[in-house]
Order: structure tokens, then sequence, then C-alpha cells
């Protein structure tokens, strides 16, 4: 009789082992489904089919920073134009520019895309650092354009 006591709380401390880092498991995992964010280029993003899978979420965009297109509109918002060297997108941005932002440098923007402006809200902008460096992203989806042509 004592040996099934033990058999049982045995099965009874496994089993709710199981079930505690199964719980834990679907947790972390649905937290990182919506903490995601994808990157795109700006012909990523010209791409129609995109449009429901982009809809309402935040996203990242990365390119290099056209000559000529940033407009400061006061000291807090700005609008620029981002390119893979195929397709631009306008980008507005209300914050201070970073530092180290300027036209012809690499720049990642997140954000969400407005469909019905064709303009890309971004909240956040990530910079270069020095001028070799480039978003890796941004150098992949160039890389790949480039071998491509």
């Amino acid at each position: 009789m004592k040996k099934i006591k033990f058999k049982a709380k045995r099965l009874i401390f496994i089993a709710t082992t199981i079930a505690l880092t199964s719980i834990s498991v679907a947790i972390i995992i649905t937290n990182f489904k919506s903490n995601i964010v994808f990157f795109y280029s700006p012909t990523q993003i010209d791409d129609h089919n995109l449009a429901n899978e982009i809809l309402d979420k935040t996203i990242r965009v990365g390119g290099m920073v056209k000559i000529n297109s940033v407009v400061k509109n006061d000291a807090l918002n700005s609008t620029f134009e981002i390119t893979d060297y195929h397709h631009n997108l306008k980008i507005k941005y209300s914050g201070i520019l970073p530092d180290l932002f300027r036209e012809e440098q690499g720049v990642v923007a997140k954000g969400k895309f407005n469909f019905d402006e064709r303009i890309f809200i971004a909240d956040e902008l990530l910079v270069k650092h020095d001028e070799n460096y480039m978003p890796p992203e941004v150098a992949k989806d160039l890389k790949m354009r480039v071998g491509k042509e």
C-alpha cells in the first residue's frame, strides 16, 4: 500500500511539472509573437500583396537616405525618403533626428505604414555609427538586389 502512494505522488509531481512547463512555453511563445517586428525594404513595401500582412502592424523599414529629400518642417517634425536604389519610401518622423542622421547614410525606421497617404510613420530611427556601417538588413537586401541585375 505504501508503494502505491509513492507512485501516485511521483505521477502527480511529473504531471504537474509537465503542465506548468507547457503553460510557461505557451505564454513565452505568445509574447514573442506579439513583439516580433519584421524588416522590409522600400521595394517590398511597394508590393501591393504585402498590404494585408503589414496593415496596422509595427514594422521596420530600411534603406539609404535619399539625397535632397530631408525636409525639416519644424524642430520636431521631419520627412525624408529612403531608397534601396529601386524604389523610394517617404518617411515621416516626429522627434529629434539623431546626430548621425544625414543623406546617403543607412537608416532603419520602426513604425507603421499609412496606406491612405502612402507614407511610413516612424516612431524610432536607428542610424549608423560610422561611415562604413550599414544596417545588416539593408546591406543584405541591397546585396541581393545588386546580384539579381
